[in-house]
């Protein structure tokens, strides 16, 4: 079947090819064209079927309708819901999602990024694994005036905008909440790469909150875990014994999952023997028993909040830094209640 033409549309209406291209890439008011012209060459567009040709679009504007989205890990169910929300919100504003992950790697995150600008998206949206020493590569973002945005994660000591989670005043709360319970041998399970700020963050909550409630801070119970390997936590568990942990705490969803097991395969009682908590509220905090205490991010704020600065900078190139703090919630359940 021949593709309907914009000369198609202009013989049918009877009108120029120029004034219907105009009316089609809402132009029409600017050019002074009138609303019933306008009305009848898109009714005539609708009645023939015409769909826009992308490609010819993006050569003449120089735009893609595209953002390219690079996360972490899309087998997580944080960074799944995450992209869903970016996707779902960026969709209103007419652009569509290209996405990829980088698996914490900084090398194939730099790949990631040269590949996305190769496809001429218009935006960037990053959970980076980069550092203040490697992120050269973001700095040509921003001296080119390429819009894009970090989120989950940002880069201390940078001009980069970002969306973030209160991820230290989420830790504290936590942990006054175990505190609360009669805990005092707490437990911190960390993942590697350790030098991400949503990591950073969550460990400096863990020691001022241990701090304000006159508990030492024991940096053996600071437990890290490769990123690439979790089984390490049942690794763990003897040094859990040995230090009469009452309570442990997960920065994340994947460790949370590992270490139930963990504790399932050891006969340990929860919360019996150990409070269990984790930052994090996935579906399945609600649906093991019991049922697991976390701290609840607002992740479609996030997304949507993300894709706004990035709007803004499209409209704008010189548009200033934004770097948003996202509170959270504290959801506790019977995993952490003595």
């Amino acid at each position: 079947m021949k593709r309907v033409s914009l000369a198609d549309i202009a013989k049918s209406a009877e009108v120029s090819k120029s004034l219907v291209s105009l009316v089609l890439n809402d132009r029409g008011d600017d050019h002074g064209i009138s609303k019933s012209t306008q009305k009848k060459v898109r009714k005539v567009a609708d009645k023939l079927n015409y769909t826009p040709n992308s490609m010819a679009r993006s050569l003449r504007t120089g735009k893609t309708d595209t953002i390219g989205l690079i996360i972490a890990d899309i087998g997580n169910p944080f960074f799944a819901r995450l992209a869903r929300s970016i996707e779902d919100f960026a969709f209103t504003k007419g652009y569509h999602l290209i996405f990829s992950s980088s698996d914490e790697s900084a090398a194939l995150e730099g790949q990631l990024i040269e590949m996305m600008r190769n496809r001429q998206v218009d935006g960037l949206i990053i959970s980076s694994t980069l550092v203040q020493n490697n992120c050269q590569i973001l700095h040509s973002l921003q001296a080119e005036n390429f819009p894009f945005v970090l989120i989950d994660r940002y880069i201390p000591n940078t001009d980069f905008s970002y969306v973030v989670s209160d991820n230290e005043q989420g830790t504290v709360d936590l942990v006054q909440h175990l505190v609360d319970q009669g805990r005092k041998k707490i437990a911190l399970y960390s993942i590697t790469p350790s030098h991400l700020t949503s990591i950073t963050d969550r460990i400096a909550g863990y020691k001022k909150a241990l701090t304000l409630n006159n508990i030492p801070i024991d940096p053996q119970l600071i437990i890290e875990i490769p990123f690439d390997n979790i089984q390490k936590v049942k690794e763990s568990f003897d040094l859990l014994e040995r230090k009469k942990v009452d309570a442990i705490i997960t920065l994340n969803n994947s460790l949370a999952h590992i270490c139930l097991k963990s504790c399932q395969e050891r006969g340990i009682r929860i919360p019996e023997d150990i409070s269990f908590t984790s930052f994090d509220n996935v579906d399945w905090f609600d649906l093991v028993n019991p049922g697991v205490t976390g701290v609840q991010q607002n992740i479609e704020a996030m997304g949507e909040k993300a894709v706004e600065i990035l709007m803004n900078k499209f409209k704008n190139k010189a548009h200033k830094s934004s770097k948003e703090l996202l509170s959270v919630q504290l959801k506790i359940r019977q995993s952490s209640q003595t």
